[in-house]
């Protein structure tokens, strides 16, 4: 019966009878054979040859089978190499030896072809399983190292942002403890122009790398806004519209906001979804609850936010503590919740409010079991306002002093198309035109599927389709490496044109490429609404652009997107 595919095996047997039985049979079942007359030689000829599968005898000159066994399966490391072992021996003994010496599996003398061909079946199918095996297994250290490297290096860009301004100031004492490598919990600080402080504590839903995506723009936004001098109001909103357009749905952000005012001495106030905060005021020993009166951040659209705060005076020497639901939730080893009671018990207790934060500290420390959650406080003093010394602000480019008549075109060649993605360049240009800038994000979305098009349908001529289900997606993506990887020609050009118009401007784009093209009728007859893995592309650009048309059998693409210059 012949084999599914065809196999090399290698022959070890001393009578030359046996030998051109044996070749014989297996020539027969569809095999390749290769012969050897003693173990020595088969040692030799696997060395060589480097066969799938050995039928070797166990008795043989010069090597016997057994030590020929041993050999052979150390030259194949990892690699399965089945020996079946032909002898005509009866004994357990014996038997056990030929496993023993590294055989899979052996076959009595006479010889029958129906068994043998069973049993070279069998262990090639072993075979099959060992290198699939051996083969996921490199892929997931592969994998693993590959994250692992990711996390390192987005652990110190997330450090370095979200500590970026005054965490370190004088007034300011905090915890961090996470749970995970990265901190579902964020703390910001940052001075105003105006020498104010806003403190941002907010708990992202979840904890580890999920939990800090957000963190990230969130941060920028913070830090943008406040050293731009705009107040807690026009920050929420920002925030809030941010999250909401770039998070899933089950995830958001609880926040306290905090506007610390030295001038002013007083302290502005937003609690989204977090635990109480509380106002200590030092002379009278009051406590004062600052509790959460609003949705999270991300939750609600941007025209139903509420970016209502409250101000409570403050005197030199009061503090706001604030605490993420890490610390009220964290357990001991009964699980028992450390709760609000027992925070409350430590705030009565306490006689010295400079020792207060640590007190607090030291009873979780002592309490704690196994965390589950993130756990992060800070306490916030207000100092009179000669002890501060905020760092000048940095601006950024308003953008309005970027040219708004002009173009550019780009054709990215086989050798660069191999190494270079030109999306963030062509983005940053773009971003230069200040009305562009509300528009980021579809800019950046059309022009990925305009390129990736381009390049994956066009240049490398790769099937969308195979994108239906989950493992042709898989298999989609290795035939683009390797077909990219063995790139020698080809090209996508990008044209921009940025024009002015009467009330803003208008930016064309148009994406060509020397590919074969498609049926544009067809993809364009598909409702805007079609969602599936793949051919979304097409109707994404239609739905985030104006005017989207393909020319020249789908070879070029023409988009375009307007702004209007606010009054």
């Amino acid at each position: 019966m012949q084999a599914q595919e065809p196999l090399t095996i290698l022959i070890a047997e001393d009578s030359a009878a046996d030998r051109l039985l044996l070749s014989t049979i297996v020539r027969r079942q569809g095999h390749e054979v290769l012969t050897a007359a003693n173990g020595a030689e088969a040692v030799e000829v696997f060395a060589r040859q480097q066969p799938h599968l050995v039928l070797m005898d166990a008795m043989m000159p010069v090597m016997d089978g057994f030590e020929a066994a041993r050999q052979i399966k150390a030259l194949a490391g990892e690699t399965l190499v089945p020996i079946i072992f032909l002898t005509s021996l009866t004994e357990s003994d014996a038997l056990v030896r030929c496993l023993d010496a590294g055989g899979d599996d052996f076959l009595a003398k006479p010889y029958n072809q129906v068994i043998l061909a069973a049993k070279i079946k069998a262990m090639d199918r072993l075979r099959r399983l060992q290198a699939t095996v051996l083969q996921q297994r490199d892929l997931i250290a592969k994998h693993h190292d590959y994250l692992l490297n990711e996390q390192r290096v987005a652990k110190a860009v997330f450090d370095k942002v979200a500590h970026s301004g005054c965490l370190s100031a004088p007034n300011i004492r905090y915890l961090q403890s996470p749970y995970a490598l990265f901190n579902g919990d964020l703390l910001l600080a940052a001075y105003t122009p105006a020498g104010d402080m806003h403190v941002l504590l907010g708990d992202f839903t979840g904890h580890g790398l999920p939990a800090a995506v957000g963190a990230m723009p969130l941060a920028e936004v913070f830090y943008g806004m406040t050293a731009k001098g705009y107040g807690l109001a026009e920050t929420l909103r920002e925030m809030n519209a941010k999250l909401k357009r770039i998070l899933p749905v089950d995830m958001f952000c609880c926040a306290t906001l905090l506007c610390l005012s030295f001038q002013r001495r007083s302290v502005e106030v937003w609690n989204g979804g977090m635990p109480d905060g509380y106002l200590h005021r030092v002379e009278t020993g009051e406590r004062v609850p600052l509790p959460a009166r609003h949705l999270p951040l991300g939750v609600l659209s941007p025209q139903a936010f509420d970016d209502r705060t409250e101000v409570q005076t403050m005197a030199v020497g009061d503090r706001v503590f604030l605490l993420s639901d890490g610390v009220i939730d964290t357990t001991d080893a009964e699980e028992r919740l450390f709760g609000v009671e027992r925070l409350q018990q430590l705030f009565a207790a306490n006689r010295q409010p400079d020792d207060l934060f640590v007190e607090i500290e030291r009873a979780l420390e002592e309490f704690r079991g196994e965390p589950r959650d993130d756990v992060s406080m800070v306490e916030v003093s207000l100092l009179d306002a000669t002890q501060i010394t905020p760092s000048p602000p940095v601006y950024s480019d308003s953008g309005q002093s970027s040219p708004l008549d002009w173009s550019v075109s780009f054709e990215y060649r086989g050798a660069t198309l191999k190494r270079f993605n030109p999306l963030p360049y062509l983005l940053q240009l773009l971003q230069e035109v200040h009305g562009l800038r509300a528009q980021s994000g579809a800019l950046y979305s059309v022009l990925a599927e305009l390129y990736s098009n381009a390049l994956e349908h066009g240049v490398l001529g790769l099937d969308s389709s195979l994108k239906r289900d989950a493992s042709g997606f898989a298999h989609y993506y290795e035939q683009r490496n390797s077909r990219l990887e063995a790139l020698q020609e080809g090209y996508v050009r990008v044209h921009l044109d940025v024009k002015p118009r009467e009330k803003g401007g208008c930016l064309i784009i148009r994406v060509e490429d020397s590919g074969k093209g498609f049926d544009v009728s067809r993809v364009m007859n598909r409702p805007l609404e079609d969602v599936r893995l793949s051919g979304r592309g097409v109707s994404l650009v239609r739905q985030l652009g104006r005017n989207a048309c393909w020319s020249d059998d789908g070879r070029s693409a023409r988009v375009e997107f307007f702004w209007e210059i606010e009054a």
